[in-house]
């Protein structure tokens, strides 16, 4: 009798098993949407990393704070940060002591401005400097510059416009130089 070479196993076809090398197959890029799509349905992608920082609504409220709370309390107050539904108040003086007392006033009045349950807790913190905005430089008056004239032209609103121009154009050379 002999022996299989296989161990004494009958070898049937289903049995029988071929090894294939693996190929390294690269993956194809992904299809391309040939649809048109609407502004408002790109948007979120791209402003949700922004909002999660920031929401727009916090942003207006920290922009507008004096129509908020009113000129009052605008002019000694200044609101610092805002997360997780705590708005950070930096105070000057003894105004925080009077703020507690108008907290849910004052969270009221703010979650009505925003339209949405944004403040649910005030946060107030000493800050001499707060409230105090800078005020505008004033412009420094102009000194008469070079003036462009055009004697050869005949009188009309194209000798002025062309005049203009021309007296723009000497005055932003001459701030190039200084």
């Amino acid at each position: 009798m002999k022996k299989e070479a296989n161990g004494g196993k009958a070898v049937t076809p289903k049995s029988r098993t071929t090894r294939r090398s693996p190929q390294k197959t690269e993956a194809a890029p992904p299809p391309r949407a040939r649809n048109l799509r609407s502004l408002a349905a790109l948007l979120p992608a791209v402003t949700a990393p922004a909002f999660r920082r920031r929401s727009p609504t916090g942003a207006m409220l920290m922009s507008q704070w004096p129509d908020v709370v009113g000129p009052a309390h605008a002019a000694v107050t200044s609101p610092r940060r805002l997360s997780a539904g705590t708005l950070t108040i930096a105070c000057a003086g003894p105004v925080a002591m009077e703020l507690q007392h108008l907290g849910d006033t004052l969270i009221a009045r703010i979650n009505t401005w925003c339209g949405e349950p944004l403040v649910s807790r005030l946060r107030f913190v000493q800050d001499p400097a707060a409230g105090i905005r800078p005020r505008p430089q004033r412009r420094k008056p102009q000194k008469p510059g070079v003036i462009c004239t055009l004697p050869e032209m005949e009188e009309g609103p194209l000798r002025q416009a062309l005049e203009t121009l021309g007296t723009d154009i000497l005055k932003s050379q001459n701030k190039k130089r200084s």
